[in-house]
């Protein structure tokens, strides 16, 4: 199987971008990497050059190491980038990236852990994806499932899987064969935007008891009613929990680009897995930033780290 990557990003999220590239060639990811952005390209990109070869307006590509190509593709929408991703994913595996055998999409601010193998087997199985911390438990007669019958209904679908856990829609694999699954969460986000009034500009609606609160609602609830197989992994694949060894995830305010981690750790908040692992794929292929800052930011995780073995919230 020969899969391609795609992300999404803007603003600051660039820092994740790299720090995710540089995380997947390290762990032996060969091929394409598609990212969709808005705004203006990062210094660290200056290289890119334009690629006709690519059906795809303003593409630009960075050469970032042997075997390795970024792509660059200016993104025109009013969606949301967490509402956006399988309208994105599907803009690529049945155009650009049409000769792929599977499509990986993951936050731009996750980076990898394990060899890229393990990926290209998982997604074998089945529609690749991974559980979220908050609401994990979440059975199939929770009442927001049932609410979501309504949703399901609306799609002209039926609900088919008896899910018991809350999915994170920071990654999702799926192979071609299973291309359906991106399909039917497209499906599902147009029927909350047609008859649910879903605006998809918003980030997340913070009222949970709500019908729809957002993407991830979007991609539990396709989770239910797709055709596809699911494989899924618990929270601990994220870092949300101890034990992990596939990614890292920095959900929440505090990315690890723009955290001050003594500062933070004399507060009470510890440094995470998530920021070290960061700090350890900002220099190679892509060099992120100088190795004097890096040299700086590795020593204050350091103390921080040890700030934290004394003193921090329980």
């Amino acid at each position: 199987m020969k899969s391609v990557i795609c992300t999404l990003f803007e603003k600051s999220y660039h820092q994740g971008v790299a720090a995710l590239v540089n995380s997947l060639y390290c762990n032996d990811f060969r091929g394409a990497i598609y990212a969709g952005y808005r705004g203006k390209l990062p210094s660290w990109a200056s290289l890119a050059t334009d690629n006709p070869a690519i059906e795809w307006t303003g593409a630009k590509t960075l050469q970032v190491a042997e075997g390795l190509q970024l792509h660059f593709l200016p993104v025109d929408t009013h969606f949301h980038f967490t509402t956006y991703k399988p309208y994105f994913m599907l803009s690529l595996i049945e155009g650009i990236a049409k000769d792929a055998d599977g499509i990986v999409y993951f936050d731009p601010d996750i980076v990898v852990k394990c060899d890229w193998k393990y990926f290209e087997k998982w997604i074998s199985y089945g529609v690749g994806l991974v559980h979220e911390i908050v609401n994990h438990d979440m059975p199939p007669n929770h009442p927001t499932r049932i609410m979501w019958h309504e949703i399901i209904n609306q799609s002209g679908r039926t609900v088919v899987s008896k899910l018991t856990s809350y999915i994170n829609a920071g990654f999702c694999g799926v192979s071609k064969q299973h291309i359906e699954f991106i399909k039917t969460w497209r499906d599902i986000i147009d029927t909350a935007i047609r008859h649910h009034d879903f605006d998809p500009k918003t980030f997340i609606n913070l009222d949970r008891t709500a019908l729809f609160c957002g993407d991830q609602d979007g991609l539990n609830i396709t989770a239910m009613c797709c055709e596809s197989p699911l494989c899924e992994v618990g929270p601990q694949e994220m870092d949300f929990l101890h034990g992990g060894y596939i990614m890292s995830h920095a959900v929440g305010r505090d990315k690890p680009w723009r955290n001050k981690f003594i500062r933070a750790s004399l507060s009470g908040n510890r440094p995470r897995s998530v920021d070290k692992f960061f700090w350890k794929s900002v220099s190679y292929p892509i060099q992120l930033y100088s190795k004097r800052h890096i040299a700086w930011k590795k020593r204050s995780l350091n103390f921080a780290s040890f700030i934290g073995r004394f003193y921090g919230r329980q």
